[in-house]
């Protein structure tokens, strides 16, 4: 990545949750690339973290890396404290931590381990850490939480990743009107198919042709395509945007 960036965030400090691959990853380099100290959090894959920490740190700023179970509100306070205390102040946060079951299964047939998994990864991870972070926040600062095109119009077989997703678009909504008098914007991104070792093998088990050709755009969103748009929702050109869902799915799904 070369480094030059047409944002500025230098001196902001940024926790991103699933730091330490996909999404998160590209993320992480990208705020760092505009300035920002980042701390990535991750849950096992040190070795990524440690990783995207020394990436970060190419780019002259602040990065350090803590690993916690977000699904749990005592990892995500931990999270929160140890960015704070590595990087003297919170001003972004990005909620990406999550999970797809890359198995469909109908409803009929779903277990409760699975429902119950999907939910705390994907939306009690999104409460406990939004929580966290946001009392840890000055004001003046950016949330943003990743959702997805499940989230927006269902996705058969996949009910427990769907409704999940759309918790998430809904809290962020909620949180945007109830931050706004702290100068805190929140809004969410909501990509579509994204070339990610998470879907990895549904795409090659759904075929790549047959997905190609559901995006209008002709083809699949790399890491970086969605971590662009997140860097711009946490700068200060995106200062009057809140409570928005931004679609990153190059056409697949078009609702405002």
């Amino acid at each position: 990545m070369t480094n030059t960036s047409l944002i500025d965030l230098s001196g902001k400090c940024a926790l991103v949750t699933g730091g330490s691959r996909g999404i998160g990853a590209a993320v992480c380099r990208q705020l760092a690339l505009a300035g920002a100290n980042i701390m990535v959090g991750y849950r096992t894959r040190k070795t990524d973290a440690e990783k995207v920490v020394q990436d970060c740190r190419s780019f002259g700023v602040k990065a350090a890396c803590f690993a916690a179970d977000v699904s749990t509100d005592a990892d995500s306070r931990a999270l929160v404290d140890a960015t704070v205390t590595e990087l003297g102040a919170l001003d972004i946060f990005l909620g990406n931590a999550g999970i797809w079951p890359p198995r469909g299964v109908s409803l009929s047939e779903m277990s409760d381990d699975q429902w119950h998994r999907t939910v705390r990864e994907n939306i009690d991870s999104i409460f406990f850490t939004t929580r966290a972070a946001i009392r840890a926040m000055r004001d003046g600062g950016s949330v943003v939480l990743i959702s997805s095109t499940a989230g927006q119009r269902g996705e058969a077989f996949h009910s427990d990743y769907a409704a999940s997703k759309g918790a998430v678009i809904s809290f962020t909504k909620s949180l945007a009107v109830e931050l706004g008098p702290r100068d805190i914007n929140v809004n969410g991104v909501a990509p579509g198919w994204v070339d990610t070792e998470m879907v990895s093998d549904a795409i090659a088990d759904e075929g790549l042709e047959r997905i190609v050709a559901s995006i209008p755009i002709g083809r699949i969103a790399s890491a970086d395509d969605i971590a662009g748009p997140v860097v711009f929702l946490c700068s200060s050109m995106a200062r009057h945007i809140t409570g928005e869902i931004l679609n990153v799915n190059g056409g697949s799904v078009l609702c405002g």
